[in-house]
């Protein structure tokens, strides 16, 4: 394999899925490809390749030093065990549901308190910093948790490359709502389109993961293609799937389910075991594929990296 500079890289310029089937072969083929990446590439105004569909091959991964040692999930498991409200809101539905999705051509906007409003494609956002393999515990409300190989690149890269004006404290995302693509999404019971929001702080860490592709794949439509944010400190609803819209704001912004039940779910929902969901306990998991329950750990194990953040801030009242 020709090892390239990821900035020299197309998003669109993908391996078939049939070629590299093993996958620690893979990696050490392809670990030395993000050196060098130009963090200030120019943004392209284009559509979203038509050759990147979901589970084709990323030729780009090297691993995150915040990665984790501990197993990974299996694949079959974290497709088919969701949670994605505009394909059904049974946990085998979206798996079953989200081939309407179209995830070509695609584009999300970046808005509000920025001087450089644009609109960009995915090949123009994957220039802006390396691709990494980032191996996260990531939990879901449901007390239920995976350990899952995403590959993106750091939020952060992306808000840099925009000159953002004094009012910006906040950073609020959009999904994707078409009911001609998700029916389903009438009978959701949450308000749609889906709404997410992080402080400008928790966006910035290098934590906080713009995602493109899982298990060195391009992302399963169920999963949130083609671009989903991972933030693997918090619950998992707070991952908002399928972005179209990035706006900076001065307010901290609704969120879709601090709307339906703010007394349920709060705007930072942080992993932590000694605040209890009103109708259970979170103070262990099940991880997912597993039967025996664990200990929930604060902040899902990442308090070293991201308790700074809410230093003097009474996290039980800020859940």
């Amino acid at each position: 394999m020709l090892v390239r500079k990821s900035s020299e890289l197309k998003y669109s310029e993908i391996t078939p899925k049939s070629i590299y089937m093993n996958r620690r072969k893979f990696i050490a083929a392809t670990s030395l490809a993000v050196a060098g990446a130009a963090a200030g590439s120019k943004l392209l105004e284009m559509a979203w390749p038509q050759a990147a569909q979901a589970g084709t091959k990323l030729n780009v991964a090297a691993k995150s030093p915040f990665s984790t040692t501990e197993p990974q999930t299996p694949y079959n498991d974290v497709t088919t065990y969701n949670n994605y409200y505009e394909f059904g809101t049974g946990k085998n539905d979206p798996s079953k549901n989200a081939h309407t999705l179209r995830t070509s051509p695609w584009t999300v906007s970046v808005e509000g308190e920025v001087k450089k409003k644009r609109t960009f494609d995915l090949d123009g956002l994957m220039t802006l910093a390396p691709l990494e393999e980032r191996i996260y515990r990531h939990r879901c409300v449901e007390a239920w948790s995976i350990v899952v190989p995403w590959i993106g690149i750091g939020l952060a890269a992306l808000i840099k490359q925009f000159e953002l004006t004094p009012k910006a404290k906040y950073v609020a995302f959009q999904s994707l709502y078409d009911p001609q693509q998700m029916p389903l999404g009438r009978n959701a019971g949450i308000e749609l389109p889906y709404i997410e929001g992080l402080r400008l702080d928790e966006a910035m860490h290098p934590l906080a993961t713009l995602c493109f592709g899982m298990y060195g794949e391009t992302l399963p439509n169920q999963d949130g293609a083609p671009v989903r944010l991972v933030v693997p400190w918090k619950y998992g609803f707070k991952s908002i799937k399928s972005i179209v819209k990035i706006k900076f704001v001065e307010t901290q912004p609704p969120t879709t389910w601090k709307l339906s039940n703010a007394h349920e779910y709060g705007f930072y929902s942080n992993v932590n075991p000694s605040v209890d969901h009103p109708r259970w306990s979170q103070a262990t998991e099940r991880r997912l594929g597993e039967f025996r329950r664990r200990k929930t750990l604060m902040f899902n194990g990442y308090g070293d990296q991201v308790a700074q953040l809410y230093s003097g801030m009474d996290l039980t009242k800020n859940y």
